[in-house]
C-alpha cells in the first residue's frame, strides 16, 4: 500500500529499512507492541525518485475497513484510536531530488489501552496524490479471536446463476484474514460442497463487511438449504444458513415443487414412524453452542461511516441485502 503507484513512481514512502539493510529493502508497514502505558518509535523514509524536490504533508490517522472489505483511513480530526496515540516529529516535509528524508514517529500507548490490534496509518500527500503506511500496532494483553457470519441469503440472478449474500463481523481484538466454506443440500441430497478458502480481505477488530459471491451452478427446481462456514486463525468460527428455491416454471411449478417437497416429507416421516417407539438407545441431541443474533457490539465508526477516505481500497461496492438463520459462535482467548 505504500508503494508508489504504476503510474507515478517518482516517490514513496515506507517504514525505515532494517539496520543494516540495503536502502531498497523497505518494509512494507510499521509493526509495534507493547504493554499499556509505554511509548514505542519508529522512523518513516521518504524517498524523492524525481529531479525536482518535493514537500510532502503526513499525518496519523486510525484506519478502518469499507463495506466491502476495503483499507480505508479516518479524515483528519476524525481519528479516536490509534491515530491520536501516533505523533510525528514533522508534519510538513521538503524533500530535496534524488533524496531521502526520515522522520522519527512514536505512538504512546495510554494506560486505559485495551489489548488487542489497533489498526493506523501515516497518511502522506504530495498535493497531487496520497499514500498510506500501513500501522500494526498491539497492545500486549490477553487477545480474543472471534468471528461471525450473518444476514446469508440467496438470490436468483437473470443469467441463471445465483448471489450469494452475507455479513462477516470481528468481534474480537485481533485482526483476521477469514477463510470460507459453502454447502448445499436440496431434497434428495447435496447439491454443491466446497471446501474452505481463503478471503481476499483483512477483517480489522470490530468491523463488519458485506460480500458477494456468485454460485453457478444453482439448482434448476429444488428446495435448497445453504450452509455459509467462516473460520480464521485463533480458532474463530462461526456458521450460517439459509433457504433458497428454485423454481422455473413459474406458478405452476411452484405448486409442482411444493407437492414434491411434501410427498418427500410424508415418505421421511413414515420411514421414521416404521422404526417404532421402542427403539433401543434412542435420545434426543441438542447443541451446546452459544447462539446470537444481530450485531450488537460494533463500536462507533465501523465501516461505512460517511466522510472517511479510503486509501488503497480495493473491492467492489455493493449494496446489503437478505437475513439470515441462527448460528453458534465460538472464539478463542490467549
Amino acid at each position: 500500500m505504500a508503494a508508489p503507484t504504476a503510474d507515478d513512481p517518482s516517490w514513496s514512502a515506507s517504514p525505515v529499512p532494517p539496520e543494516g539493510a540495503a536502502a531498497d529493502e523497505a518494509r512494507p508497514f510499521f509493526y509495534l507492541e507493547g504493554p499499556p502505558g509505554t511509548v514505542l518509535k519508529d522512523t518513516l523514509a521518504l524517498t524523492n525518485e524525481s529531479g525536482e524536490p518535493r514537500t510532502f504533508r503526513l499525518r496519523a490517522a486510525d484506519a478502518y475497513n469499507t463495506r466491502d472489505g476495503g483499507f480505508a483511513v479516518r479524515d483528519e480530526g476524525r481519528s479516536e484510536g490509534a491515530g491520536e496515540w501516533l505523533d510525528l516529529a514533522e508534519d510538513t516535509v521538503e524533500v530535496p531530488p534524488r533524496t531521502r528524508a526520515e522522520v522519527p514517529l512514536r505512538v504512546t500507548v495510554p494506560d486505559s489501552a485495551v489489548p488487542g490490534d489497533h489498526p493506523a496509518a501515516v497518511v502522506v500527500s504530495d498535493g497531487e496524490r496520497d499514500a498510506g503506511v500501513r500501522l500494526h500496532l498491539r497492545v500486549s494483553g490477553p487477545s480474543l479471536a472471534a468471528l461471525s457470519v450473518e444476514d446469508v441469503s440467496v438470490h436468483e440472478r437473470a443469467d441463471g446463476s445465483a448471489a450469494l449474500t452475507y455479513t462477516l463481523v470481528n468481534r474480537g481484538n485481533t485482526a483476521l484474514r477469514p477463510r470460507l466454506a459453502f454447502r448445499a443440500d436440496g431434497l434428495f441430497g447435496q447439491l454443491t460442497r466446497r471446501a474452505a478458502r481463503q478471503l481476499p480481505l483483512e477483517l480489522l477488530p470490530g468491523q463488519r463487511v458485506t460480500r458477494h459471491e456468485r454460485w453457478p451452478d444453482p439448482p434448476a427446481a429444488d428446495l435448497a438449504h445453504v450452509r455459509v462456514t467462516v473460520t480464521a486463525g485463533g480458532g474463530a468460527r462461526d456458521q450460517s444458513t439459509a433457504s433458497y428455491t428454485a423454481v422455473p416454471w413459474g406458478w405452476g411449478g411452484g405448486v409442482l415443487l411444493v407437492a414434491v417437497a411434501g410427498g418427500a416429507g410424508w415418505y421421511l416421516r413414515g420411514r421414521r414412524r416404521g422404526n417404532g417407539p421402542g427403539r433401543a438407545g434412542a435420545t434426543k441431541a441438542q447443541g451446546d453452542g452459544t447462539r446470537h443474533e444481530g450485531a450488537d457490539g460494533v463500536p462507533a465508526g465501523a465501516a461505512g461511516t460517511s466522510g472517511d477516505a479510503p486509501v488503497g481500497v480495493r473491492g467492489g461496492g455493493s449494496k446489503d441485502e437478505g437475513s439470515g438463520g441462527q448460528h453458534e459462535l465460538t472464539g478463542a482467548a490467549t
